[in-house]
């Protein structure tokens, strides 16, 4: 696949939240941070090209076929890794010293932590990539993902991503939770 095949999966439609803008957010985020060597920052930047490329809300699978597309389609140097690192999309969650895997999980997150108009014009995207699921489930259930994440000691497992981000993440996920509890999208 090459960029463009990349540009075109996140441009299909029914993509309202995983599309193109995120992973061009995700990829300005990534210019921000330090202290990377030339080849943690190259597989840090396929990570974020490949980690929702596929993507199907109807679907539980999808990291995992993002990655094994990404370990298909990529160098072999590279794509292990960049696979590795996908898979970690999965639950958020990841290895104390994982500092590739921290700051991947940190930006994609990042969302959680942007001012609330922000916020919620996500919390929106994301409900229509589920306008499948009937009101009632997918409020319990976008409820339970939020819980989870507000439940965590820490949100952002990169220090500086949650400097930057984990207050304004925690007061939009109890917002969101009290819409979502109080019956108002």
């Amino acid at each position: 696949m090459t960029r463009a095949d990349l540009v075109a999966a996140y441009a299909a439609p029914g993509r309202h939240y995983h599309n193109l803008t995120h992973v061009e957010d995700c990829l300005g985020l990534l210019v921000r941070v330090d202290d990377l060597s030339a080849a943690e920052r190259a597989i840090l930047t396929e990570a974020i090209w490949w980690h929702d490329v596929v993507y199907d809300p109807t679907r539980s699978d999808n990291e995992e076929l993002s990655a094994r597309l990404a370990e298909q389609c990529l160098a072999a140097d590279i794509g292990g890794e960049v696979g590795r690192l996908i898979r970690l999309t999965r639950t958020h969650q990841v290895e104390p010293g994982d500092r590739l895997g921290a700051i991947l999980i940190s930006i994609d997150l990042s969302i959680l932590g942007t001012e609330p108009s922000l916020y919620d014009a996500y919390a929106a995207a994301i409900r229509k990539e589920f306008a499948h699921v009937f009101d009632q489930a997918y409020r319990a259930a976008r409820a339970d993902v939020l819980r989870r994440f507000a439940a965590r000691p820490v949100i952002f497992p990169d220090a500086a991503f949650a400097e930057i981000y984990e207050r304004r993440a925690r007061d939009n996920l109890a917002r969101e939770l009290a819409s979502l509890q109080g019956g108002h999208e």
